[in-house]
């Protein structure tokens, strides 16, 4: 009895219809006179409409590579190997847009960038022109996706400053970005990156020159809008402790590559992946006293030289045989829309640990 394959869903469908963004397999090559570097691998992962997703690793893992690769703005040295990124705009849900063969400094890149995506810079301070007005920037981006006059524009960037909780904003706006404090002025970038109400809001690192009580009150700030504008979040950072109360799924990224994927709470509660594992064991806990923090020994691979297998097996302290230093593991599913790339979870490492597990029990 022969099997028909189940047809394709079409963009129509409702899974189809609520999907925002869809990255799949996403490399870049930058070339230096160093040699080649890889940031970024083979990179997948899906953001829906209203999602908060958290993209987080150490340093160097190709997080705001990522960010950079999908807006285009990447070095003049860098380009893109593989992949399609499909956008699924509001006005046309049906017909997927591949942002990764847009030309880079075309006028369709262009009103994409704050329109349909936005992103939230690391340093807000180096982000602003330091010789313009608060005002004048915000309004310069409002201007480039919008018809409005020259009142209808700054009533528009008072009210920005406004929702995200600037005091005074008539007056404030006429300021210079070195009269803000670190924490107005990473205000007035999320103010400039929702001022052409974004489907996608790309927040990188968005805390990092901040101090910890200014961190959670801009958190708190992304975290409200998000929900009440109904925008996709997308958070990148270093920190798993951030994203606990962020996002709704979270992505581990190492060297260029995502290693496990899943709900935030299966991946806090049941981490799979050695690295998740370890970076999970880096966080204080407000509920061990004596807790010993455990870091990650050694440091990430140098991109133009990569390890053969899996790229994590040298750091690993759960290394299952000369396999992890010889193949690169594949996806395997651990949970419900949970996933981790480890040799620990093929099916001949499942079945042997199981047979293990019964020999315990029967002795």
């Amino acid at each position: 009895m022969s099997q028909t394959a189940s047809p394709i869903p079409s963009a129509a469908t409702p899974e189809l219809s609520q999907r925002l963004l869809e990255v799949d397999n996403l490399g870049v090559s930058i070339h230096s006179d160093e040699g080649v570097f890889r940031p970024l691998n083979g990179v997948s992962f899906t953001i829906d409409r209203g999602q908060a997703i958290g993209i987080v690793g150490e340093s160097g893992c190709g997080k705001t590579m990522t960010a950079n690769a999908l807006l285009r703005i990447l070095p003049r040295s860098a380009e893109i190997t593989s992949g399609k990124a499909t956008l699924r705009r509001h006005h046309a849900p049906e017909a997927g847009l591949d942002l990764l063969q847009l030309p880079a400094d075309g006028r369709e890149m262009r009103a994409i960038r704050g329109r349909d995506i936005a992103l939230i810079f690391q340093e807000p301070m180096s982000a602003f022109s330091p010789v313009h007005t608060i005002s004048n920037q915000i309004g310069e981006a409002i201007r480039l996706h919008e018809n409005l006059g020259r009142r209808a524009t700054r009533d528009r960037v008072v009210e920005l400053l406004d929702l995200v909780g600037i005091p005074q904003p008539e007056r404030r706006a006429d300021d210079y970005p070195f009269q803000f404090s670190g924490g107005m002025l990473q205000r007035a970038m999320i103010a400039l990156a929702l001022s052409a109400n974004p489907s996608l809001l790309i927040a990188d690192e968005p805390t990092t020159a901040l101090d910890v009580t200014v961190q959670a009150q801009v958190l708190q700030l992304i975290k409200r809008l998000q929900r009440e504008m109904n925008i996709s979040l997308m958070l990148i950072t270093h920190d798993l402790g951030v994203v606990a109360h962020m996002v709704d799924y979270v992505y581990v990224m190492y060297l260029g590559q995502v290693v496990e994927e899943g709900p935030v709470d299966a991946i806090f509660d049941q981490p799979h992946h050695p690295y998740t594992k370890a970076l999970l064991k880096s966080i204080p806990s407000l509920t061990e006293q004596q807790q010993v923090l455990t870091p990650i020994r050694g440091t990430v691979p140098d991109s133009r030289h990569p390890p053969k297998g899996c790229p994590f097996h040298d750091r690993c302290e759960e290394v299952v045989g000369e396999v992890c230093s010889q193949q690169m593991p594949a996806h395997y599913d651990v949970g419900s829309k949970h996933r981790a790339r480890c040799f620990k979870y093929t099916p001949v490492q499942v079945s042997a640990a199981a047979g293990r597990a019964n020999g315990d029990a029967d002795e």
